[in-house]
């Protein structure tokens, strides 16, 4: 059996055990799509208005006992709130997902994601009560689930309390790709390699030397991402539709922010010009750049890692686990996957970091219609990073293979090893070392047995680990060489 509920544009017929009302049906028929809304907002809108709850009672209490039976302003039940509230914290723990029938894509700066979340809760309201859905008459979703609200403060507000929660989990996510990353450059600190530039055999390096620069690279993704809380705790919540707390108690705008910090355990602060803070997103483009040198760095390595292990070069210096099969048709091929998909994530955060900066440009004059679609991107972003991070951590560095003969073998027949002994016998003599082991396809050894620029034990000497790698030379090493 369906019910009806009405606007000023006419009627509509609703499921009787729909959650979602009249404002959801005619944004859905307007906004047709199916990119989900991300849940996480979703959550932390519930959470947002349990605040808002929250700090009216206090208000209503406040002003009863001032006013005693002369109160200037109409004041809504406890029950009602009551009732509210307990809906809130159901949406904030995700119950009533599946009523919230808004696309990711939509028109309005948020306004059919607060009314479909006004109506699920209004509703959730009234059917705990024992009610029925869709009977506004004792609860209503705008003059009562919406009370001292705007969908300009609360939605964007609701998109910093979502995007804070998910930065814990990045910083957690990237922690664990640091130390199996770490543990790769303990355990192979000393592992020798050819250096590469441009694709071409550079000079000696180790896979300790390649770990530790994925190390650092991802230790400042995540000391960047750690300040990022901070360039976006400041919210407009109680600002209501332009940041001048028009129609709203004082009280309550000065009490809001503190009990939403309070409930989510998170550094909210109110901005204190609440009209930048509702106009102005900035902060978005800001913490996504963050976000995007993150992507760069995993792309780095995944693209690092792939080309060292790729067929087409024949070096075979590391071996990456087999995940799954690669083709349909060739027996045997094992593909990449790991890598690719790690590629293929920062290029979509690539692709968010310019539509949140496009869209950020957008705004007009006191508000940006445009919030919806930003704050789907970021939200999007950091759980693709959350992912890609796990993702690599375990299905790729943990078990990744560094051929350690393969390696050296490859390192001291290249002809770039011969700048190591530039110090010693010149850079002409390198240079004709270099030539012989190209045209003869010659190790270092053999060709300056064959040369006789220097004997054996010195170059054992100058190709240890230590003396490779340590950073330059001093005139001592020259002195106390190896006779």
């Amino acid at each position: 059996m369906d019910r009806i509920e009405s606007d000023n544009i006419g009627e509509v017929m609703i499921p009787e055990e729909a959650l979602y009302g009249i404002n959801s049906i005619r944004a859905k028929e307007n906004f047709p799509g199916d990119i989900p809304f991300q849940k996480e907002w979703y959550r932390a809108t519930g959470q947002v208005k349990q605040a808002c709850y929250k700090v009216y009672r206090k208000f209503s209490e406040a002003t009863k006992k001032k006013y005693a039976g002369n109160i200037p302003l109409k004041i809504i039940s406890p029950e009602i709130i009551d009732a509210l509230e307990n809906a809130a914290v159901e949406v904030s723990d995700g119950l009533y997902y599946s009523h919230f029938i808004i696309p990711a894509m939509q028109g309005g700066a948020g306004t059919s994601i607060n009314m479909n979340i006004n109506e699920i809760i209004t509703n959730a309201a009234l059917i705990n009560i024992g009610d029925h859905a869709g009977d506004y008459s004792f609860i209503d979703p705008i003059e009562h689930a919406n009370v001292y609200q705007s969908t300009n403060d609360v939605i964007p507000t609701a998109l910093t309390v979502a995007s804070m929660k998910l930065m814990g989990e990045l910083e957690e996510s990237i922690n664990l790709l640091r130390k199996f990353i770490e543990e790769m450059e303990t355990a192979y600190r000393d592992y020798l390699r050819p250096g590469y530039t441009q694709m071409q055999e550079a000079v000696p390096s180790s896979f300790g030397k390649l770990f530790s620069a994925y190390n650092d690279a991802l230790s400042r993704d995540w000391w960047r991402v750690s300040k990022c809380k901070e360039r976006i705790k400041v919210v407009n919540l109680g600002g209501g539709a332009t940041g001048t707390g028009l129609a709203i108690p004082r009280f309550f705008i000065m009490e809001v922010v503190p009990e939403l910090r309070h409930l989510t355990s998170l550094p909210l602060t109110r901005s204190e010009n609440l009209n930048d803070a509702t106009s102005n997103l900035d902060k978005w483009v800001e913490i996504h750049s963050t976000l995007k040198a993150h992507a760069v760095n995993l792309e780095k390595i995944a693209s690092d890692i792939r080309l060292l292990a790729a067929d087409i070069s024949k070096a075979d210096m590391v071996s990456i686990q087999e995940r799954q099969r690669g083709s349909s048709l060739m027996p045997g091929k094992v593909n990449p996957v790991i890598p690719e998909f790690i590629i293929s994530s920062a290029h979509k955060i690539y692709s968010n970091d310019m539509i949140i900066s496009n869209l950020c440009g957008q705004g007009c004059l006191d508000l940006n219609a445009y919030l919806p679609l930003i704050g789907h991107s970021v939200i999007e972003s950091l759980k693709i990073l959350i992912n890609a991070n796990i993702s690599m951590a375990m299905n790729l560095i943990k078990d990744l293979k560094v051929n350690r003969k393969t390696a050296y073998e490859t390192l001291i027949k290249s002809p770039v090893i011969s700048t190591a002994l530039i110090p010693d016998i010149g850079y002409n003599k390198a240079s004709e070392i270099a030539l012989y082991m190209k045209e003869n396809k010659s190790d270092i050894f053999k060709t300056c047995e064959h040369t006789g620029y220097m004997n054996k034990k010195r170059l054992e000497d100058i190709l240890k680990p230590g003396n490779l790698l340590k950073m330059g030379f001093s005139i001592d090493d020259i002195m106390n060489k190896s006779d």
